[in-house]
């Protein structure tokens, strides 16, 4: 790819949340986004619907906006300031929280990091399927209440990773690294979603079944489906009915998908186990049992790119800002007919 000259490298605008642009961004990125394109990358619109003059001037000659987590929705008024704009780049994954349906109508080219976030969600969600299938809640519990020898092959007797069941809720790019990733076990994997057909499945290395009959068979069940309407509380009480005693709810995605006023019971009971990294709503009440249920492990939503791991989605946004700057395609481009069955 032929490095662009001055008058040809687009003009681009950073557009995100407060403190963003400090993680996702090391010197390393600086450097190279000022080789790509006219920019003041230490320029940072956190609210284009109230920008600041320097803003002002910035999105009137911006043809390009690279945006990540808290970026303004683009509404009609804010596209109506960038007269020149002809693409956003998203560093990070879903577009659906500032991409709007004026975007679309002005038919700006969107393309998104999406991919290079589904990796730590993937490893997050592997490393607790591993996990789960090890009963490490369980045994990390009573460990802790005998505090002495005890025969734990006897107690963990059904323990293990060996021939167990994962049933994956949703082919999303997340679903099908998970997938990927649980290749090399020997481990079954179920895989539920409407829009994937059994040949596919196969070739993912999976085998596509109903919802109900995965929530069924499998030990246990990850949830990677999109939030859309058809997704809502998808896990429900029938669904959490059937999972087997001792199953373990993975949830990875977003809280909504599941009824958690039906989960609970279950949880409360010691029937399942789960691992809860979404809930609804996002932060559980101070007095919700999930803090302090022995058999859940809950984090807060850290299952998508932390630390380090910012500079990956930053390096593919780049990217394509680079296939911008040089005339070509996005890679990964968003489209918005698949924005109803995606994240």
């Amino acid at each position: 790819m032929h490095p662009t000259t001055d008058n040809s490298r687009p003009r681009v605008l950073l557009a995100m949340g407060p403190g963003i642009a400090e993680r996702l961004f090391s010197d390393r990125h600086h450097t190279r986004l000022a080789a790509l394109a006219r920019t003041d990358s230490r320029l940072v619109a956190h609210d284009l619907a109230a920008p600041t003059p320097q803003v002002v001037a910035a999105l009137a000659e911006a043809e390009l906006l690279l945006t990540c987590w808290g970026a303004t929705p683009l509404s009609a008024g804010v596209l109506d300031a960038a007269p020149k704009l002809r693409a956003v780049v998203h560093a990070a994954g879903s577009v659906k929280h500032h991409v709007t349906d004026a975007c679309w109508e002005r038919g700006l080219a969107v393309a998104s990091a999406a991919a290079a976030n589904a990796l730590p969600v993937a490893e997050y969600t592997l490393a607790a399927i591993l996990l789960a299938n090890k009963r490490v809640l369980h045994t990390r519990r009573r460990y802790r209440e005998l505090r002495s020898h005890h025969d734990w092959r006897r107690e963990l007797d059904g323990a293990g990773n060996y021939g167990r069941t994962v049933g994956v809720v949703g082919a999303s790019r997340i679903g099908r690294r998970v997938i990927e990733l649980l290749r090399p076990f020997d481990l079954r994997v179920l895989l539920y979603d409407p829009y994937v057909e059994e040949a596919e499945a196969v070739r993912l290395g999976a085998r596509s079944v109903p919802l109900d009959v995965l929530c069924a068979r499998s030990d246990i069940v990850t949830v990677h489906a999109p939030q859309v309407p058809a997704t809502h509380r998808m896990i429900g009480a029938r669904q959490l009915a059937l999972m087997p005693d001792g199953a373990t709810l993975i949830n990875t995605a977003r809280g909504s998908l599941v009824d958690e006023d039906a989960l609970l019971p279950e949880l409360v009971s010691g029937r399942l186990d789960a691992v809860l990294d979404v809930t609804d709503p996002e932060l559980p009440p101070p007095d919700s049992p999930l803090y302090d249920l022995p058999n859940v492990l809950l984090t807060p939503h850290i299952a998508g790119s932390l630390g380090g791991e910012l500079h990956r989605m930053a390096d593919r946004a780049l990217d394509e800002v680079e296939r911008f700057a040089a005339g070509l395609p996005f890679a990964d481009p968003v489209h918005p007919a698949a924005l109803s069955h995606s994240a």
